[in-house]
């Protein structure tokens, strides 16, 4: 079936399910919710992984992105994958972006239900899978009860001098 009629048959079935009110298991989105990956097709050539990731980060936090290229001449076969990290925002993405235009290019964005990382990927060093598996975002800290001489540590001492200016100490 050609891309551009998948886009809107795509469209359609959305739209349909927004009239009627279809949430939560009866959406034909929940046969992916066991899968944090899309498929991005559609894309202009001279995109990099970085002008995707501008674009799809809009609608969650990117873990991961395999733009798929020719490997005699590195250039962009024109899809990728991308993997968030929440299921949830494959749905805004898919639900947003199939059938939008981006220079020029009308993207395909579907769910992905079982993804594989490709042979070169999946044979590589345990520190390159190990990022490709969390990805490169920094970790966000869980909230620990400190201690009070913990607490000292980080007091900011303040010493105003002559004008207004204030120099902080650490």
């Amino acid at each position: 079936m050609n891309p551009l009629t998948n886009v809107k048959n795509l469209n359609k079935i959305n739209q349909r399910e927004l009239e009627l009110g279809v949430i939560g298991k009866k959406s034909w989105h929940d046969e992916y919710k066991d899968s944090a990956w899309i498929f991005i097709g559609g894309l202009p050539y001279d995109l990099t992984e970085g002008d995707v990731i501008c674009v799809f980060s809009q609608y969650g936090e990117l873990v991961n992105i395999n733009m798929v290229r020719d490997k005699q001449t590195g250039k962009t076969k024109g899809f990728a994958f991308l993997c968030y990290e929440d299921q949830r925002s494959t749905v805004l993405a898919v639900d947003n972006l199939n059938g939008f235009k981006l220079c020029g290019r009308t993207l395909r964005v579907d769910h992905v239900q079982e993804y594989k990382l490709p042979k070169e990927l999946q044979e590589a060093d345990e520190v390159t899978k190990r990022v490709r598996a969390e990805g490169i975002a920094p970790k966000t800290p869980s909230p620990e009860p400190s201690s009070e001489e913990e607490e000292e540590d980080f007091v900011v001492h303040v010493k105003k001098i002559k004008k207004g200016i204030v120099v902080f100490f650490f």
